[in-house]
């Protein structure tokens, strides 16, 4: 069954996360105890070895060993490989869940296009409905051991109700040594035809739309069945598991706490006359290796995660639920279809009919969250300048010929003077020579937005005598 903690996460939390660490079901204490109190008895045992049955000389070989092997370890990229490994399976993993099929959209369609509250009628409703439900239990029978365990044979399929006997035989006739499960998909498509025929679908639009819905239905029981025939490359999962154990294989002899190596003391202080040297220290020697054990949990946890999830159609914990999604289906489908077809309620005004701002009631809990402003866009909490020069509108002399004006930048107006232009190179001044002067940009204020005549006059002026100047050799 699936392990859904979603409330407990609701609320971010002192200690949110906290109080998950102490769940067994679906945890990874559950998927992990046993591989680690074998690497912890594996530990112990060489452990005893080193302390109690090794001569000095053994000792000294058995530390060089070890060391050794501590560098080794270290050469092995597991964090890299792992993490890789582990996030195209968590991907692979909910894109399987999406294409689980439902029927909820198809089931609509087939309560608007499929008219007649006669027996006729309700007959090919509900046998559209069931064709579809049948098709992804044959899909999920195929791929998912609960369902397979819950319908070992065809028989079972006919006494749950999914297919009658007339069906069955229709089904055990056709010959193909593939999987059949698209068969009621074909039995769909000729049923809604024949109703189509009869008048039922009133019109060709509806029905390329039914068609349309069950192409999307189908395409999804299709892509569940290659997601169980193709898996993640074989030879990818075995270098990571090899990666993994090797990594811990090396580290039950490299990281035992052996005798230091020779000359591998700290230097020592300067000493004093008749001061005898202190004796060389090596690494704290510990019983237990808590670093090693917790690098165990983690990286032999992590590769745990991607074996539960890889194939998420077993009995594990965190399995999908896929013989509850059939029960769910099968009731919803038949409920819309049938039950619900033309059975609505009357339409009445709403109690908002009159009001131009309708304001839903807010309860006690939730009364603080009716104050709080609504967001309009981030722009609106900006803060303009409040020189109104900023604020006047120009434009570009048209038909001159002249490019757009220079951009100005405030920040270097500060420092270079008011009217500052930006230090941006054109590409279009890019090619021209240095020596040529080139008349400023003529900027006209717009009359009728309230401009200064004559601080228009002005401008012209200064832009005449500028370019009388640039002509003179």
């Amino acid at each position: 069954m699936t392990v859904s903690y979603t409330l407990k996460v609701a609320e971010a939390r002192f200690g949110g996360f906290s109080g998950l660490l102490l769940r067994w079901r679906g945890s990874i204490y559950k998927l992990l105890y046993k591989e680690f109190l074998l690497f912890g008895a594996l530990y112990a045992v060489l452990s005893i070895t080193y302390r109690l049955l090794l001569t000095q000389e053994q000792k000294h070989v058995y530390a060089q060993v070890a060391r050794y092997c501590n560098r080794s370890a270290d050469l092995i990229p597991l964090s890299f490989v792992l993490g890789f490994y582990v996030t195209l399976v968590v991907n692979r993993w909910w894109s399987q869940y999406t294409s689980i099929p439902l029927p909820d959209q198809l089931m609509c369609v087939i309560s608007a296009s499929v008219h007649g509250v006669d027996q006729r009628g309700r007959l090919l409703r509900r046998t559209l409905i069931r064709y579809a439900n049948l098709a992804s239990v044959l899909v999920l029978r195929s791929v998912s051991t609960r369902v397979l365990k819950r319908f070992p044979t065809m028989e079972h399929v006919v006494d749950a109700g999914f297919m009658s006997q007339e069906e069955r035989r229709k089904f055990e006739s056709l010959k193909s040594d593939f999987n059949k499960y698209w068969v009621p998909c074909v039995w769909f498509t000729n049923l809604a035809a024949q109703a189509r025929r009869d008048g039922r679908i009133r019109d060709d639009i509806a029905l390329c739309l039914l068609l349309e819905e069950l192409n999307k239905y189908r395409a999804k029981c299709s892509m569940l069945f290659h997601y169980d025939w193709i898996s993640i490359p074989l030879v990818y999962t075995q270098v990571v598991t090899i990666a993994v154990y090797s990594f811990f294989a090396l580290s039950l002899v490299g990281r035992q706490f052996v005798e230091p190596e020779a000359g591998a003391a700290k230097p020592q202080k300067l000493l004093k006359p008749g001061q005898e040297p202190a004796p060389a220290l090596g690494d704290l020697d510990m019983y237990v290796p808590l670093t090693t054990l917790l690098q165990f949990f983690f990286y032999a946890g992590w590769l745990k995660v991607a074996e539960q999830i890889i194939n998420p159609f077993g009995e594990d914990d965190d399995d999908f639920e896929t013989n509850q999604l059939i029960d769910r289906n099968l009731q919803v489908s038949l409920l819309s279809v049938d039950e619900m077809y033309q059975n609505l309620p009357p339409a009445e005004k709403d109690q908002y009919w009159d009001e131009d701002q309708p304001q839903p009631p807010y309860t006690v809990a939730t009364a603080a969250e009716s104050l709080r402003p609504s967001f309009l866009g981030s722009t609106f909490n900006l803060r303009m300048s409040d020189d109104p020069e900023q604020s006047l509108q120009v434009e570009a002399s048209p038909g001159s010929g002249r490019p757009a004006p220079a951009a100005q930048t405030p920040l270097l107006g500060r420092f270079l003077g008011i009217g500052a232009p930006s230090p941006a190179i054109s590409l279009r001044n890019f090619g021209r020579a240095r020596g040529t002067p080139r008349p400023p940009h003529l900027l006209r204020f717009r009359a009728e937005e309230g401009g200064d005549p004559e601080a228009a006059a002005r401008i012209e002026e200064e832009t005449a005598e500028s370019g009388d100047e640039a002509l003179e050799p």
